[in-house]
């Protein structure tokens, strides 16, 4: 364990819970992701839906990457960061027409059509405009990335993208809209992924549709794989950076692009993961009969991770100067059996006024807190304040 990334003199002062962002960590991550890029017709938009915090968007934009939205309201969100609309891929299942024409109206780069209902509509607001928007299809590959049930995308009985069946005729009907214009092919097959190997299926899947289009004379400008690359949430201080050289080789060695074919990729969690941590300060420890208690004044309302996906975070005492350790479920305030963070969790002897940080909730860690018992939303903080 190692309480070297968190200035604890300051952190004592501030008000919990709160996230706190390691920047320095954060520019790492993203030069050790470009460098496995360079040279290479690889664009990264990065997943606005993992973290949406201004700053973290700014040192993003600062870093030359594009951007990948699922709402209108992270459109806004990266507007005002700065980013220019011609970096912009919008994805969604259920875009609306104030949606649409926001992005219409910013000339994004490209919208991830996930149906043809949606391909018309796109058709016909770009036509009351007097524009042409670009569109990719997103294909559902059928593809089982054995990832968690709630964050699994890629199947056939999942409600994203249009099914292998179906993509002839959606291609077709995307080419004869006048009003949009059919630039690529987007997938996306689940998120926190650490085996490669549905990766390597998804190129093989991308090569025979390809093989296939072309031998009907149709080709495409650019091909999106999504994201997902998955980090380390058991050993985050040993394993900061995300193995992106072996994540972006895989690609390297399994997909065969074409001549002058870019080749997009949507990162969120595997960026900000691991730079961000909850931290919350210890309002009573409570010994039951048979289990002991630390209770907390954070709560599902500021990382809802671990009770919507049963998901674990590290936590550390980071205040703690105890030689003795002990075991203890880690609950919140909020009035939920399933605000509980941690069960049998061993940390130093902990007392009432600890430091707690739950490591690895850079992603869908603050952007998910929500107000649920009328709680104020958690505040951040950065190791450049």
């Amino acid at each position: 364990m190692t309480n070297t990334i968190f200035p604890i003199d300051l952190m004592k002062h501030y008000e919990t819970p709160f996230y706190y962002y390691d920047l320095e960590l954060l520019k790492a991550t993203l030069h050790e992701m470009q460098s496995c890029i360079k040279g290479m017709p690889y664009k990264v938009h990065y997943a606005v839906k993992a973290n949406a915090n201004p700053r973290i968007l700014h040192e993003i934009k600062e870093a030359g990457l594009s951007i990948d939205c699922v709402s209108g309201g992270e459109i806004v969100a990266a507007l005002a960061a700065g980013f220019k609309g011609d970096t912009i891929a919008f994805a969604g299942v259920g875009k609306t027409d104030n949606e649409i024409s926001l992005g219409i109206n910013h000339d994004i780069f490209c919208f991830n059509v996930e149906s043809l209902p949606e391909l018309e509509v796109i058709n016909e607001i770009a036509a009351t405009k007097g524009k042409v928007a670009n569109v990719a299809l997103r294909v559902n590959p059928n593809i089982d990335a054995h990832t968690h049930k709630y964050i699994t995308t890629g199947l056939s009985e999942n409600k994203f993208g249009i099914n292998l069946e179906l993509l002839d005729a959606a291609v077709d009907k995307a080419l004869s809209l006048p009003d949009v214009n059919l630039i690529g092919l987007h997938f996306h097959i689940g998120s926190q992924l650490l085996d490669f190997t549905p990766y390597k299926m998804l190129c093989e899947r991308i090569n025979e549709l390809q093989d296939h289009f072309e031998s009907r004379g149709i080709t495409f400008k650019a091909i999106n794989v999504g994201g997902g690359l998955g980090i380390d949430y058991v050993n985050p201080a040993q394993n900061p950076i995300p193995d992106f050289k072996g994540y972006f080789d895989t690609f390297k060695q399994n997909l065969k692009l074409r001549p002058g074919q870019e080749l997009h990729f949507e990162l969120g969690r595997a960026i900000v993961g691991q730079c961000g941590s909850l931290i919350t300060r210890v309002l009573y420890v409570k010994k039951g009969t048979t289990r002991n208690f630390v209770i907390v004044d954070a709560g599902m309302t500021d990382l809802i991770r671990p009770a919507l996906y049963q998901a674990h975070h590290v936590a550390e005492n980071i205040t703690s100067t105890a030689n003795e350790t002990a075991q203890y479920d880690i609950v919140g305030p909020i009035c939920e059996s399933s605000d509980k963070f941690a069960s049998d969790e061993t940390l130093p002897e902990t007392h009432r006024g600890d430091l707690l940080a739950f490591r690895s909730a850079g992603a869908y860690g603050e952007v998910m807190a929500m107000r649920y018992n009328c709680r104020q939303l958690p505040q951040s903080h950065f190791s450049r304040e």
